[in-house]
């Protein structure tokens, strides 16, 4: 991924009055997505208001998604949180050797993962099935370590952990392999299947499939020092779930999982995406714009062309109802989007000149959100920004000492 670092006297602001930071020098960039740092730690402060019994782990996974995974994990420390997560051992081991030593989870592995690595950078480890197990403990035994590992069951998401009798299995494996001495059990977890749908009867079934599945393990002779259920949903509309850790992710980035609920919680949105525009003509009444005519203006106009397209991220059926915020207004993408470029309609009375300041979406007053986004194109918040391309320069703000 792209990236600028904060610390370039060039590319960092100071925060603005009114405790905003300031935009990033941007003079010559197409397109770019500003991380403000300081509402990550925030948000992550925030979230562990809500949870203040129980530790707090950051999930950076997907590059922080889209974030960055370092600047963010950084800033999530300075904002509290406890434990770090990352879906795979690449991402983990990025983390360790950028220096960060912060309790660290990952869960996605396969038959002949780097388990050695990862015990050699401390690193927790998940196991859903026996022969996990068995390759983490042969890569500790062969380095002389004991291993950290957390078990996980599948109480009715129906994707990874141990179903049904499969967790009765993996607990007595993990107690004879744990007794060899080359792991211990350090955690029990699993997620949720609708925890952002905060009356589903699911919720509440898997909490107590999860508590009995912790009660057979500790009855097996296992002792999880971490029970963990509460993803970012969980974390903020069930606090029964919130148990010895919470992992909230796409909550930590400012952007809600439970859209359906009229409460922001206090988030602020860390990303927004700008571009700016690279051309501004006239065009005829009935001249169609890009592939396919898509869109044909009904009267004369001014159209703007913005140098992002879905090579970059901007989803392709983002064509014609896209949201812009562009020359003092609210609009939409008119037209195709394409691999590097799409058009913005600017109205026939636009003022608009090329290096305009186009936003996709942030958080201030009157810009587009990632969930309008995701809204006109039938997805979530969380594809809309994990989805930025690796040409997108993410711009650090919001750091009074200068680090990302």
């Amino acid at each position: 991924m792209s990236q600028i670092d904060a610390s370039d006297a060039e590319r960092t602001a100071t925060p603005a009055a009114g405790g905003r930071p300031a935009a990033p020098e941007t003079h010559g960039l197409t397109v770019w997505a500003e991380i403000d740092l300081a509402a990550l730690e925030a948000n992550v402060r925030t979230l562990r208001a809500l949870a203040p019994a129980s530790a707090l782990m950051a999930v950076v996974k997907a590059d922080a998604y889209g974030h960055g995974l370092l600047p963010v994990a950084r800033a999530a420390v300075r904002g509290g949180a406890t434990w770090l997560g990352a879906a795979q051992l690449a991402e983990a081991f990025a983390l360790r050797d950028a220096g960060i030593t912060t309790r660290l989870l990952t869960w996605l592995t396969v038959p002949g993962s780097d388990f050695r690595g990862a015990v050699e950078r401390d690193i927790d480890l998940s196991a859903s099935a026996p022969w996990v197990l068995d390759e983490i403990a042969a890569a500790a035994s062969a380095l002389g370590r004991t291993a950290r590992v957390h078990l996980k069951v599948d109480t009715g998401l129906g994707r990874g952990g141990a179903y049904g009798s499969d967790w009765t299995t993996l607990v007595q494996h993990a107690r004879r392999v744990e007794e060899e001495g080359s792991v211990t059990v350090v955690g029990v977890w699993t997620h949720f299947a609708h925890a952002d749908s905060p009356e589903h009867p699911t919720v509440l079934a898997q909490q107590e499939r999860f508590f009995e599945a912790v009660t057979e393990a500790e009855q097996a002779g296992l002792s999880p020092e971490v029970r963990h259920l509460a993803n970012s949903a969980a974390t903020l509309v069930h606090p029964s779930a919130h148990a010895d850790l919470v992992r909230p992710g796409i909550a930590m980035y400012g952007l809600t999982p439970v859209p359906q609920v009229d409460d922001d919680f206090g988030l602020r949105p860390v990303m927004t995406l700008r571009a700016r525009l690279a051309l501004v003509k006239a065009l005829p009444a009935g001249q169609g714009i890009s592939y396919g005519h898509a869109y044909v203006p009904e009267v004369d106009t001014v159209v703007g062309l913005v140098p992002a397209g879905y090579a970059d991220g901007v989803p392709r059926n983002a064509t014609n109802v896209g949201p812009l915020l562009v020359d003092g207004r609210r609009t939409t993408i008119a037209g195709r989007v394409c691999m590097d470029q799409f058009v913005v309609d600017l109205g026939p009375a636009s003022q608009a000149r090329a290096g305009d300041v186009v936003t996709l979406f942030g958080g201030a007053p009157g810009e587009p959100t990632a969930q309008e986004w995701a809204d006109a194109t039938d997805t979530i918040s969380y594809e809309i920004v994990t989805r930025l391309g690796a040409r997108v320069p993410r711009l650090y703000v919001g750091d009074p000492e200068g680090r990302a």
